[in-house]
Formats: structure tokens, sequence, C-alpha cells
């Protein structure tokens, strides 16, 4: 399914302890490159345990603390939790 038949969202907006599948990152070349070095990369599931100002996730294992800019930029497919 194409990115935009998909109900995509900011990672920032990610309930608390809701999973999701990061399908999309915005923003400059930099950026991008330095969030997929952090885990953050195309296809990857990430959890995010709290935050609003600043998003506390889980990826790969390790837990990640994101600004809400950077969160912004992040876009997620949330699944549902059976799919996890």
């Amino acid at each position: 399914m194409s990115a935009s038949r998909r109900h995509l969202s900011p990672l920032c907006q990610l309930a608390p302890g809701a999973t999701a599948r990061v399908c999309e990152l915005t923003g400059d070349e930099g950026f991008c490159q330095r969030v997929r070095e952090m885990g953050f990369g195309e296809a990857a599931l990430v959890t995010k345990i709290s935050g609003n100002t600043t998003s506390l996730c889980v990826v790969n294992g390790t837990r990640l603390a994101l600004n809400h800019h950077a969160a912004m930029s992040i876009l997620v497919e949330p699944l549902p939790a059976n799919a996890r």
C-alpha cells in the first residue's frame, strides 16, 4: 500500500504504549541520516513510552528521547495491538 493510502501520523502524536512502523522521514538529509543511524529508519518498529514535548521511545531495544520537532519529522503508521 502506498504511503498516501496509509494512515500516517507524526511520532509525537502516537499514544503512549502504542507501537508503530516508521514509514517516512521528513526534513533535511542530515537530519534523516542522523535518525536512521539512531534506529528510526524506514520500516523500523518504535514503541512510544511517554511524552508530548519530548517523546521517549524504544527502538531496536534502546530507549531514546526525541524533541518535539524531531518527533514531528518521523511519520509512522500505528500498528494494531494484535500485530505486534
